[in-house]
């Protein structure tokens, strides 16, 4: 359970980039694309600040997430994510007034109950298993032939 708090910064810094990225689009407004205005459109939306600095914080957590795959089952590590979607629902109530109905806070319980079952599953670290290779075990390389 040491990477834990990995695991939590991944998935704030990924539902932060969602409500940055939603910030950035409300403040663009709708948008429409025609062949002139194409490659113009994508330009002003990638650099807009919000859009922007919603972008470089799913690098921020992609990178988090990547050392956490480095040292936790992807099992365990991968369902937490999900755990973003319930950050995004709660900061989307508050900051963008997004309706939070019932049936939405059902999902987000049943999220919530799956993550903590998982949890409770227990994770082991690349750390405390023996590789496969100390294991005697053969492993394949991609791309080339076994």
């Amino acid at each position: 359970m040491k990477y834990i708090l990995f695991i939590l910064f991944t998935v704030l810094t990924n539902a932060a980039a969602q409500v940055m990225l939603k910030q950035g689009m409300l403040s663009l407004g709708p948008l429409s694309f025609t062949a002139d205005t194409f490659i113009a459109r994508i330009f002003q939306v990638v650099f807009n600040p919000w859009v922007f600095a919603g972008l470089a914080t799913f690098v921020i957590s992609m990178v988090s997430h990547l050392y956490v795959l480095s040292k936790v089952e992807l099992s365990f590590a991968y369902p937490f994510l999900s755990l973003a979607y319930v950050a995004v629902a709660v900061f989307a109530y508050f900051v963008f007034h997004e309706d939070l109905n019932a049936w939405r806070i059902a999902g987000i319980a049943f999220i919530c109950v799956g993550t903590i079952l998982i949890a409770q599953s227990g994770m082991s670290s690349h750390e405390d298993r023996p590789s496969l290779e100390a294991a005697g075990a053969k492993t394949a390389k991609i791309g080339s032939p076994s």
